[in-house]
Formats: structure tokens, sequence, C-alpha cells
């Protein structure tokens, strides 16, 4: 077990300018070895992770060896432990963190424990950024009305984490319409750096949000992923990670007059997902850092999973600094932090010369040549420079379908769909506009694009443009500083003006949350097959996600989201052809209101006040009169409502004893489902709407609740009925017991019956049968949704035998207790002769000690056939969670031993 610290005799104290100390620190440079200068700054923070950590148990000596000699190690592919500094979570998947931590709580009381001895053993911030339905838009009150509705749909789970937020040490809960969580870690949560209890060290996060990069802008490591990943990291435990490669980009030059951070970050999406960055750090650096402001950073590092990186790095250095007293920081906080990261080789100083340092990889671009653009139709690395994107257009309606095309025949391309639009007449062609949205996620936490979109729409209404009355128009600000500087410039009027209404301060239109298009529109749009466009400032636009009736999605800038607007369609060389006709009668091109850089940077600097931040943020711990006002019952332990559909107690932790249960083989088991290659999280684990025939509609039906109110899988993340009964759900699913038909069904082995996979899984359970689930390779790719974990342990799922694995959810599957085995080289189900009729025996040994990670297993089968299987408990770690039936139980069982 743990042990001391090998790594004290390197503390050191930080002297503080101004007189006194700021404390203690473990110091790099005190390790005396020339192999950490040339290091990535990036892994510069893993290493003070892993030497602060170290215990000899869950974080080794032999750990930090392997980070300092990463030039040698990386590309070996090996694994280390990461201990995070916080974790950030929002509403959607901070409801099942609570509820585990709650049940956690009550498990503990039973077992006659100190049951307020659980809670977060790192800082927890949870950020209620609730998805905004676009329900109201063109409208003053659009904020209130829609934060109303969301009031109505979730005051339960709302309800819940203001509980937590309450009954929980170390949870820092953000309420609703505050802003989008990303936006609020980089202006109010990030540290930078920690100081606890006179200990310093870096700011570091995981988040449950893959957007979570963003912080990576401000010089804090952070990424995203799933639910148990951080539930583990809340409760003190290491995550494995392989030791990534870093790719080092390098900047250049300076933007031209009129380009935007947008078109900055839409090229480096393409640059990076054609180099390959899957898996990898990248880190930004060059003397072109100068010229980048920190939103402008921010908005390259929030769109680091669509390049494919794990991060999009930038170091801190003096525009960091800057930031954060713009951001109303306290001088002495940031005299702090300059002073520990100085001291500890991990700030960077462009007035001095630069230690040449070791990178995976190289890329270089000048940011001059970097020009005006959009992505689309369909994927945020299809970049399309602004004076192709008429050609461009016309070669994706030529086009086969697919991601670059939608195969409109010749004759078809000229059709125009006359509709009545609330007793006007009006017309609809391919490629014209029907959704225009500057949303919250990516762009709204940068003031030059959000006062460059106001400068453009002030010049079109001087100029007496308008846009179109059908054109579903929005800005949903990531934070509330954003209205401030809108209010005060004066220019948030003109916006209004063009209906580009204030509707929200969370996830709208680029997750999907659009609400819906006038009814006429709609019409038009399916009974003429217009492939209709929608333009947004967001980061996603894949098929389907915006809307379903918007074939066409661009990604654009916000100030091009309003130029888009008042052009009413994407089909338009935006050089030579005019957006509109003025109130004099004359053509106006975009040239006419396009801004220049100089006269968006005088905006920005006269408007954008430390005050507004430090105004904003003081709110956020007072709430707000509907948050305020939500009644939740008082105490540490939860009182469960057994009537309620949202919140539910999950069984985890029934007949739980003192005594760990120890290893467990798996003995004449049944195969519940059997599987080809890349089953992802999504076919797994319960997402999306309820489908009206699905075990969790019947569930929902037989509580009295109307199928209007439903809601959806992710809204009811907090009812373990209604998410086991969604698992293994999707329509898409393809499971070979069923002999090439495709859905969420499963052949009950012993009578032969077809059923849905709960009610087949539910059979085996009440019959006291274990099951097991084959697979072919890259099982659980995708997001790594923690449900995709719980939901097999729920059904029963003793075992998985892949191929190969996806690394989050291997661990996950451990973290849930469920035995995770890959078959030898070159095997797989169908090279063994296995159908999946077989009952499937697995030998371990039934003491823990006995059992190595990684080594062989013999996996038996009724009808004699036997083969040796790959054990994937990777780490010691691992073993111990396994022999405790599950990472939660391990933790309780070792706080309450803890007292004694």
């Amino acid at each position: 077990m743990a042990t001391e610290n090998p790594f004290n005799s390197i503390l050191k104290t930080l002297e503080n300018p101004e007189g006194g100390v700021f404390g203690k620190y473990y110091s790099l440079p005190a390790l005396n070895d020339p192999r950490i200068e040339r290091l990535p700054y990036s892994i510069r923070i893993l290493l003070e992770s892993a030497i602060r950590n170290c215990d000899e148990f869950a974080v080794k000596a032999k750990d930090v060896e392997k980070i300092i000699d990463w030039e040698n190690t990386a590309p070996k592919l090996v694994e280390i432990p990461f201990k995070p500094a916080r974790v950030l979570l929002q509403d959607f998947t901070g409801v099942p963190a609570v509820v585990d931590l709650a049940c956690m709580r009550d498990a503990m009381n039973r077992l006659g424990g100190d049951s307020n001895k659980i809670n977060p053993l790192v800082p927890v911030d949870l950020v209620i950024d609730h998805s905004v339905q676009v329900d109201v838009a063109k409208t003053e009150n659009a904020v209130q009305a829609n934060m109303e509705l969301e009031f109505k749909r979730n005051r339960e789970r709302f309800g819940f984490l203001k509980w937590g937020s309450s009954a929980f040490h170390n949870m820092l809960v953000v309420p609703p319409g505050s802003g989008i969580v990303h936006q609020v870690n980089l202006e109010y949560l990030g540290r930078v750096v920690f100081n606890t209890n006179g200990l310093l060290y870096p700011d570091s996060v995981v988040g449950t949000d893959s957007h979570t990069t963003m912080i990576d802008g401000l010089g804090v490591a952070g990424w995203g992923v799933g639910g148990i990943e951080a539930e583990a990291a809340m409760l003190g435990q290491p995550m494995s990670m392989v030791l990534p490669g870093v790719v080092g980009f390098k900047l250049v030059g300076k933007l031209r007059n009129g380009v935007t951070a947008t078109d900055l970050v839409l090229t480096v999406t393409q640059m990076l997902r054609k180099h390959g960055v899957v898996g990898k750090f990248v880190e930004f650096y060059g003397e072109g850092m100068g010229e980048l402001s920190l939103a402008d950073r921010a908005t390259i590092a929030n769109m680091s999973p669509e390049y494919g990186a794990t991060m999009g790095f930038f170091p801190v250095d003096h525009v960091t600094l800057q930031y954060l007293k713009l951001t109303g920081r306290k001088d002495e906080t940031i005299s702090m932090i300059e002073s520990y990261l100085r001291a500890n080789k991990m700030f960077v100083d462009y007035s001095e010369p630069q230690v040449e340092r070791v990178y995976s990889s190289h890329i270089e671009l000048n940011l001059s040549d970097v020009g005006p653009c959009i992505s689309g139709p369909k994927r945020p690395h299809d970049r399309v420079p602004l004076k192709e994107m008429k050609a461009d257009w016309h070669a994706c309606l030529d086009n086969r379908v697919g991601f670059k095309g939608f195969a409109i025949p010749k004759e078809a391309q000229v059709k125009v769909a006359e509709f009545n639009f609330h007793g006007s007449p009006a017309q609809l062609r391919h490629g014209d506009v029907v959704i225009a949205a500057i949303t919250s996620c990516t762009n709204t936490s940068n003031p030059s694009v959000m006062l460059g979109a106001a400068l453009v729409a002030k010049k079109a209404c001087e100029l007496g443009l308008e846009v179109k009355p059908w054109i579903k128009t929005s800005l949903a600000p990531g934070s509330g500083v954003v209205t401030k500087y809108l209010a005060k410039s004066g220019l948030q009027k003109y916006l209004n003006q063009l209906g580009f209404n204030i509707v929200g301060y969370g996830c709208t239109t680029c997750i999907g949350n659009s609400g819906d298009i006038d009814e006429s529109v709609a019409s038009a749009i399916t009974e003429n097959d217009i492939v209709a466009a929608a333009v947004l400032s967001g980061n996603r636009n894949f098929e389907g996600r915006v809307h379903p009736l918007t074939r066409a999605n661009y990604l654009a800038s916000p100030p091009l989201v309003v130029a888009y607007a008042l052009a009413g369609t994407v089909d338009i060389d935006f050089e030579s052809e005019p957006i509109g006709v003025g109130k004099d009668g004359k053509k106006v091109f975009f040239r006419d209101i396009w801004p220049t850089s100089e006269e968006v940077a005088e905006v920005v600097n006269s408007n954008v006040l430390p005050d507004m931040f430090r105004a904003t943020y003081q709110a956020i711990t007072e709430g707000n009169a509907t948050w305020n006002l939500l009644s939740v019952p008082e105490g540490t332990l939860y009182s469960w409502d057994p009537t309620s559909t949202y919140i539910h107690e999950p069984p985890y932790f029934k007949d739980m004893s003192m005594s760990p249960p120890g290893p467990h083989g798996v003995k004449n088991a049944y195969c519940l489902l059997n599987f080809g290659d890349s089953i992802t999280t999504d076919h797994i684990s319960p997402a999306g709407s309820i489908h009206k025939d699905s075990p969790a509609a019947k569930y929902l039906l037989e509580r009295g609740v109307n199928r209007r109110d439903f809601n959806s899988y992710g809204s009811r993340r907090g009812n373990d009925e209604i998410m086991a009964r969604g698992t293994f759900a999707n329509i898409r699913i393809v499971n070979k017991l069923l002999k090439g038909e495709v859905g969420p069904k499963t052949i009950h082995i012993p009578s032969g019956e077809k059923l849905s996979v709960f009610d087949a899984a539910m059979r085996y359970k009440s019959e006291g049968q274990d099951t097991i689930i084959l697979a072919g390779a890259e099982y659980g790719s995708g997001s790594s949704r923690d449900w995709a974990a719980k939901g097999p342990m729920l059904l029963g799922v003793k075992a998985v035998i892949a191929k190969s694995f996806e690394r989050i959810h291997r661990s996950n599957l451990v973290g849930m207790g469920i035995i995770p085995l890959c078959f030898k080289a070159g095997e797989d189900a169908d090279s063994l002769g296995l159908t999946g009729h077989e009952r499937f025996t697995i030998d371990l040994p039934s003491n823990v000690g006995e059992i190595r990670p990684g080594q062989d297993v013999a996996v038996v089968t009724d009808t004699g056939k036997s083969f040796s299987c790959i054990l994937r408990f990777d780490t010691e770690v691992e073993l111990a969670y396994f022999d405790h039936g599950g990472i939660l139980q391990y933790v309780i069982r070792n706080l309450i031993h803890s007292k004694h």
C-alpha cells in the first residue's frame, strides 16, 4: 500500500517578493536532470503531478522516470497514472456523479462508517450550463422565457444538484443561467496554479465534456473524460493514460487585416486533421504566439476534439497573465502564479532565448497565410476559403452523397419553392439559410469576434439591410460578460434589430437545441426536398446535429454568421455579388459592412473591462431568483423519492459488506450479445430520444409519464432504471445472434426467444445465470460514456471478451467490476468457431494475490472448446478495484478502514 513520497527531498520554499512566502513546491530543477529542460511544457505538468502524488502504490517512482524519459518512452505507448488537480462536471454528467456520491454515503452509513467522510477529495466544479432549447428567439425577453421553460423541464434535476452543493464539501455548483461550462471555467474557475494548505502545484483538470480543452488556452492542462473516470479522479484515484506524443505547432507572422480567430481555428483544425494527432497533445509555440490574444488561443484549444487531439496546449506567458488581470483575478494571485511557474520552469518568457524543446513531430503556420473561411457542409475540418465558397457549394450539389455531396440532379438545382410566410409570399432555394446562430461554445469567449459581429450588424443597419423574417437568428453568449460589453459598446441594439437577440447562456444550436423552425418553412423544405442551410459559430456541424431539416451546416465566425444571415444564402460570392440592396437603392457588398482589425480592436479595448468579469462572477455565488427559490431537502443523506423518474438510488451497494468479495470467475455464463468490430459507446450507452416502443418507454408509461414528457436519456441519467433499459437500445446495433437483423434485440439462448436486450438480461438474472459479451476489435470506441460500463453491469454482464478495447472504456469496465479479456493475437470468436450459443466458464484464482496484470486466463465452453485469453487488468490498482467489486466499493471500504 501507500508509502511516504520518495521525492520529498526536492520540496522547496517559494519566497514572496513582497515579503513572506507563497508556500512549498516540488521543484523540477532540483532533480538536476538535463532531460527535463527538453520536455514539452505539457509533459512537465504530467511530471510534476506524478512526483507530487508518488506513493509507490498508485503512482510509482518508475512512473516518474517514464515521464522524465518521455523522448524515449512515448513512442512505446507506455501507460502512466495521472491525478488531475480538479474535476469539472456539467449538469448532465454531474447528476449521476452526485447520485453515486449520495449512494456511497448511504452505504457507508449502513456499514457503520462516518458517512460525512464521503466527499470529493479534489475540488469539483459543477456548472449547470443547462442546454437551452431556442424555443423563444427574436424578442427582448428571450432569455427569461427560455430560462422559465428550462426550469419547468428540469426542476427536479436542478433541485437535486442544489442539494448536492450544500451536502458535499469541496464541490462548487454554478447555477443555471451563468454561462456555458467551458467559458465559466476559462473566465472564473481556472486557477492556473493551486495553493492548497501551503503546497503549490499547477492547475490541471479533467471534465465530462469533450470541449473541456478550452482551458488549455489558459495554460491549464485539461481534457474530456467519461463519468466513471471523473468520479475516480474526484475520489482521489489515479487515471491510467498512455504517455502521449506531443506535436509542436509553430506559429509565425501576424493575421492579416479583417481575418478572425475563427478563420485561424478552422485553418488549424484542417491542418491538424491532415497531420494526424489523435491521442496526442498539440503544443503551440513560436514568435507568432505574441500576436494571439488569450481568447484567440482559447478558441483554438476549444476545438481540440474536432482536430482529434487530447489537448491543444498554450503554455503560460505574459499574455496569460494579462488575461488573468482582465478577468478580475487578484494581483497577489497573479504574482504567485508567475513566481511559481518561473521557479519550476513552466513559464515561457519570449524576451529570453528559448531552449529547444523536443517534439514528436512538427508543423508550422504563418499567420499571414490565413484567410477568411468557413467549414462544411458536414464536418468541422472541411474548410472552404470564402472566395471559393460559391464554386464549392455548386460542387457539393453535384457530388454524390457524402461529406461533400448532396447528389442533386442538375435540373433540380434551380428549383424555387414558393410558400406563404405569415400572409406574405416567400421563396426558398437550395443553399438558402434558415438558421443563423451565434452559439455559446467556441467563439463567444472571444470579444474580438463578438464585437466584430456587432460592428457588422451596425454597418448593415445603417445601410438599411435586413434579415429575412423566416431565418431563425439567435445569440447565445457563453457568459454574462458578453452581455455587459455588448451593452456598454451600444452595439447590442443593432444585433437585436437583425434578430440576434440573446436567447440564453448555455448549449444551444451547436448541440441540436435549435428549437423548431416555422411550420411554413419546414413544409417548404420537406415538400420540395430543399437542401437548406444553417450557419453557426459553433464547433460541430455533423449531419442531423444542428436541425433535422438543415442538410448543409457551416461553421463560421460570428461576423460571418451575421453576413450570411443578411445574404440569406450560402450560394453567394462575397467578392463579386451584393449582399443586398440598401435604403438608398444601392447595392451593398460584403466589403461595405466588414470592419477592419483596427475598428474591432478599438471597440474591444474600450468596452471589455475587469469590473465586468468581477460583477458577473460575484453574481454566481448569489445565484438567481428562480434558483434561490428551489426548495431542496436538508441533511447530508438524500431522501430518495421512490416515485421519481429522474433521480433514483441505484443498487451498486446492495448487500455490500465490510469484507471485499474477492475475485470472481465466471461459471457457465450465457452470451448476451455477440458483436463484430467497432462497437462504440454510442451503440452501448443510452443516448438521444427514448423510442416509443422501448423498455424505457414502457417503464415511463407504467408510471404515468406522458409520451411528450419522456425527455431524453441524457436528462434521465440520474435514474438507473431508465438507463439500464436504454443500454444496447441503439436501433442500429448489429448482434450476430440475430443473423443479419439490425436492432436492439437478442436471443435468449435457453428458450430461443427473441427479446429486447433488457428483457433477456433480466430473465437471465432471475434464473441466476451469469452473462458475458463477445466482441471484435476496438470495443467501446468513441466518447467515454460512463453508462456504457454502468449499464452492462446492471444487466448482469460479468465479462467482455474482445479482440481489443478502447482505452477509456476498458478502464471503465474495470471500475464497474466487469472482467475485460482479449483474445490472443490473430484469434477472435469467428476463428475459434464460437457462435455465442455456448456457455462460458472463465477460471480465475479466488485470491487477488495470485492474479497478475496481463496474465493468460483459460476460457472453457460447454461444447468442449477451450481457448486462452489475456486478462486486461493492467495495474495493481485495477486488481484492487476488482477485489472490492468496483472502484466505488474500494473507496468506501478504504475510508471506513482509515478511521481506525
